[in-house]
């Protein structure tokens, strides 16, 4: 049963533009693509595991430039923030079990909510995986007590717009959107490697010691769509993104900077 794709297209200060009916028609299949992905994964999961397993899971956060267009899909509590003119604007929204939607979905499908958490377990409302939360065979997959179903959001990009930030939540834990934007542009004025700025970062958000705040797990994604005039190489800069996941021939070091 093909279901109908929805989503959000937010309106940032920028130039304006007419979209052309081609673009839009693009636009419209990678939406439906990438919702149509994250539900079909958990679909096959449950055939696989016959409603089984695993129980572990994880969040999915998707970025896709098309032009430029940025579409972003996202199922679970990573993030995914746009800096503009030295502004953070989120592009996604983080499932937590407390928001109403999550909560009327959860409940409707037999789950309960107790300390912020699905069923006192998980505390996010939208997973690839979690298995354990997917058992109610009545009903479709994007209607059970956590799904994989995600919300898409597109944006039209402009030169105003510096850099794109993924990153799960124990990066959010410890930063705002805004503080962790202000933080990287402080950051790109002495440093060009991106993949050394999500490392400072890192060292910004990890606590000192075990137990509270800077203790779980640390993904960040960072993509500079233009270096600004004072950086130590504004000079050779071009019109292709930089991305600490894609590393230039000085940094060659992992695809994605990961902490644990």
């Amino acid at each position: 049963m093909v279901r109908t794709t929805s989503f959000a297209s937010v309106c940032l200060p920028c130039r304006a533009g007419v979209l052309p009916w081609k673009m839009l028609m693009q636009l419209i299949h990678i939406w439906t693509s990438l919702r149509h992905t994250l539900v079909f994964m958990t679909a096959m999961e449950a055939k696989q595991f016959q409603n089984s397993g695993p129980n572990s899971g994880s969040t999915a956060c998707v970025a896709v430039i098309r032009g430029n267009k940025l579409v972003v899909a996202n199922a679970g509590d990573s993030r995914c923030v746009l800096s503009r003119k030295g502004q953070a604007h989120n592009l996604s929204k983080d499932h937590k079990p407390e928001l109403e939607a999550e909560k009327d979905r959860i409940l409707k499908a037999g789950g309960f909510i107790q300390v912020g958490r699905v069923n006192g377990s998980l505390n996010l409302a939208r997973a690839i995986g979690d298995m354990e939360f997917k058992q109610n065979k009545y009903l479709p997959v994007e209607k059970q007590i956590v799904t994989a179903d995600p919300d898409i959001t597109s944006v039209e990009l402009c030169d105003d717009d510096e850099f794109l930030v993924i990153a799960c939540d124990g990066i959010w834990d410890c930063m705002s959107s805004q503080q962790l934007v202000d933080f990287i542009h402080q950051q790109l004025k002495t440093e060009n490697k991106l993949s050394a700025v999500c490392e400072k970062v890192f060292d910004r958000c990890l606590a000192p010691a075990a137990g509270g705040e800077g203790c779980d797990n640390m993904t960040m994604i960072l993509i500079q769509f233009k270096k600004p005039s004072n950086s130590p190489d504004a000079s050779s800069v071009t019109n292709q993104p930089q991305s600490s996941a894609q590393p230039s021939e000085a940094d060659r070091s992992s695809e994605t900077i990961e902490s644990k």
